[in-house]
Order: C-alpha cells, then structure tokens, then sequence
C-alpha cells in the first residue's frame, strides 16, 4: 500500500468545560468536577477524578450529588460563553501549526500536514501541546497518522493509553507495525471513530471486537451488509485516506434555537416570548452564516418524564414568501405558528425554532407582485448590523426586541453558573493584593 503524501493531526481538548473553569478556579485541581447539562439535568463532562468514582456521561445530578459530597467534589452549570471563547482562543493557537485546520467541534480541530514529510511531527505536536497549555491554560491531547480515522484513533491513545498519556502524543508513523497492531487490538470496535454501539453490537457478532479486527475485515463485503460509511472506515484505518479535509465548514442546512424551561409553563404569554427569544437567537447566527431562510419551525412539548402527565408535542411550519434573515418578520412568523399549536391545559417544558430551507443571502428569488428590491432593505440591513455589532461588543442581549421580553421567569436554570471570566467586567479574575 502507498503512503499518503499527508498526515492528519487531531488537537482535542482534554475533559475541555472541566478544564475552562480550572483555567480560572485553580481551586478544582486534583478534585472530581462534573460539567452540568441544560437546567442542571446531567453530566456531560467529567474529570478524570470524577470519572475514577464511577460517574458516568449523562448520569443525573440528582444520582451523583451525595457521591461528589463525600469525595470533595463539585457540579457547576454549562458556561457555554465562557467555553465558546476559550474554544475561540485554542483553535487560534492551534492553526499556526499547520496551514490547513478544520475545526471539527467546539474542541476538536484536525490539521493536515502536506509537505511536512521531513519534519519530526511527534516534537512538533509536543511544542504545540505546551503553547496551548501555556498560552489558555486549555490541556490537549494530539494524535497523528495518515488518515482522519486513525489520527483519530491515535488522539485516543495519547489520551487514555498508559504508554502515551504522560507526553499526550501519539505518532503512529513512529510506530513499527507489531505495536499498531497490539495497540489496535485493545481498542474496543465501538470506540472507532463512526462506529457507534448499533454497529458495534452487529459488528460483535461478526467476531469484530477491536481495531485491529475491523482494519483486517473485508472491505467490500462489509459494504454490502452495512453501508459505504463503513467500507471507508476501514480503508481510513489501512492508511487509504478517504474524508476530505474541510478548510471552511460547509453552510448549514438547518439552525435550531431551543432550551428546555426552568420550570413548566402553562401561560401563552411566556411561550410567546419563549419562541420570540429563541427566534432572535437564531435570526444572529442566520446572519452570522450569511444565510436566509425560506421558513421557520415552532415546536413545544410538555414533559414526558412525569408520569402521568397530559403529552402535547406539536410544531407548525411558516414559510416565506422569499427568504430573509430579518429578526422581526422572524419572530412575528415565531408567533405565528405557536399562536397554532398552542393549547391550553398542557404544562410545556420545552419550545424552540428551527429556521429551514437556508440559502445564502447574496440569492433572493423573485416575486411575481413584488418589488426587485424593497426601498427600505438597504436601512433595514444596516439597523441588524448595527444591533448585532452592540451585542457582539456590549454583550448578547444589550439589545433586545420588544417580544423577547426582559428578564424571563421561564429562562434556563443555572444555579451552579460561574462567572463570564472572559466575556463581563464583572468576571474578571482579581489577584490578592
């Protein structure tokens, strides 16, 4: 088999909110911290103190309150500004390392090394492992090889492997092949990346319970019972690279703007300075993309988890006669179709938007009665400009619409919220004299 002619890198940011909030509380060193879900619900990040006591991703607080109590541990609410920004920070230190980056998620980034055959890859990502840490305090792991896949599989083991989570690197090219294959054979096949527990399960009963099983499996056979995802899978872990690298993120098809409540509503009122909210939200990373859209989605729900409760869970599509990112015909169109659905009786937990058929802003289609443009478009770009420029500069929600309300008594629950460290004044981290 030929080499690539690249090498992909995956920079991942270890247990990445737990790790924010140590940048800025010291403090939670060396303790079990878990990272709350949306309402304070559940765990979706954890230490790895807290994951030595057992916590598992998405266990409810209620179940690990006293756990965390006997053992000096904490449970602090999502901070997604705070992590957002410092996600901002990390991928910006990251992409002076290599020319190509594709940020694959809030702490994921691959970096495609073309014509850096020469270089001493292994030192290269350790330099860029302490810049990181020492420049946002942020820990990373980087894994190396051929393939996204196997870049991939390798970041698993600088994270987790004994022989690798010391340095936090792992080069498969500085692998011989009798350690890949003994490395790979401990990797659980649930644990490629794609793979997930449906396939793995079906994979199981194959007789494929690692890496190594699946690299070794027939490509084309395995095509014919699952699906071309997998073929290319395992042509990615023998080295035959076949996921492109994306230097920009592709337009998004859908935005949804949604959150479950603090406490349920009844009110038609609330709900509708619920979805005008939400509507908003959606309306600024809209523009945010560049993008219109042709129609909006409302839906609501009550809350399935209370036995026997009433269920309601309705949505109602508005469609526009031509595509916009306006913010106020996005919300009178938000109210609209929650004005549809909505029935009284019901105790709603949740409401959101789903902003559908995007296109980008520069395409307007035409109206058979319309104007080619209306005369009050070019001063109406200019006030969502400008409202989006004193939010991004004075703080999301300096500036609101009427229907958004102010202060909302159905607004997330937060109680474990720590400070907007890098975002508010009143954040900013002050040293003992």
């Amino acid at each position: 088999m030929a080499r690539t002619p690249h090498l992909y890198a995956l920079v991942d940011g270890n247990n990445f909110y737990v790790s924010c909030e140590r940048v800025f509380d010291p403090t939670l060193e060396g303790r079990p911290v878990v990272v709350l879900s949306n309402n304070d619900g559940c765990a979706v990040a954890r230490s790895d103190e807290a994951k030595a006591l057992g916590i598992k991703m998405g266990e409810p607080h209620f179940q690990i309150r006293d756990l965390l109590k006997r053992h000096g541990g904490l449970a602090l609410s999502s901070n997604y500004t705070l992590y957002a920004d410092m996600s901002r920070r990390m991928m910006s230190v990251i992409a002076g390392y290599s020319p190509e980056q594709e940020v694959y998620s809030i702490d994921e980034s691959f970096l495609r090394f073309n014509g850096f055959r020469h270089w001493d890859l292994t030192e290269h990502a350790m330099r860029m492992r302490h810049q990181v840490r020492q420049w946002t305090g942020i820990p990373v792991g980087v894994g190396i090889g051929p393939t996204k896949t196997l870049a991939k599989l390798a970041n698993r083991l600088a994270k987790k492997h004994p022989d690798f989570k010391a340095f936090g690197v792992c080069n498969l090219e500085d692998l011989p092949p009798w350690r890949q294959v003994r490395y790979f054979s401990e990797v659980d096949v649930q644990d490629v990346w794609g793979i997930g527990p449906r396939w793995a399960a079906k994979l199981r009963e194959l007789g494929i319970r690692s890496a190594q099983d699946l690299k070794m499996a027939d490509a084309q056979t395995l095509r014919q019972r699952f699906s071309v995802v997998l073929e290319r899978t395992i042509r990615e872990l023998n080295g035959i690279a076949c996921i492109p690298q994306e230097e920009a993120p592709p337009p998004k098809k859908q935005i949804v703007s949604s959150r479950s409540f603090g406490h349920l509503l009844t009110a038609r009122a609330d709900l509708l300075e619920a979805v005008s909210t939400y509507a908003a939200r959606a309306a600024v990373k809209l523009r945010h993309e560049g993008q219109a859209a042709g129609g909006i989605q409302v839906f609501v729900s009550t809350n399935p988890f209370i036995p026997g409760e009433p269920q309601y869970h309705p949505a109602a599509l508005v469609s526009f006669s031509s595509p916009t990112h306006d913010t106020a015909r996005l919300i009178q169109a938000a109210r609209g179709g929650l004005n549809r659905i909505f029935k009284a009786g019901f105790r709603y937990k949740k409401a959101g938007v789903m902003l559908v058929e995007l296109v980008p802003r520069t395409v307007r289609q035409g109206e058979l009665f319309g104007l080619e443009s209306a005369p009050d478009d070019d001063r109406r770009n200019r006030l969502l400009a400008a409202l989006d420029s004193i939010n991004a500069r004075m703080g999301k929600g300096s500036l609101l619409f009427a229907a958004e309300g102010g202060r909302p008594s159905w607004a997330m629950r937060r109680e474990r919220l720590t400070p907007g460290y890098t975002s508010e004044w009143e954040g900013l981290v002050v040293g003992k004299a």
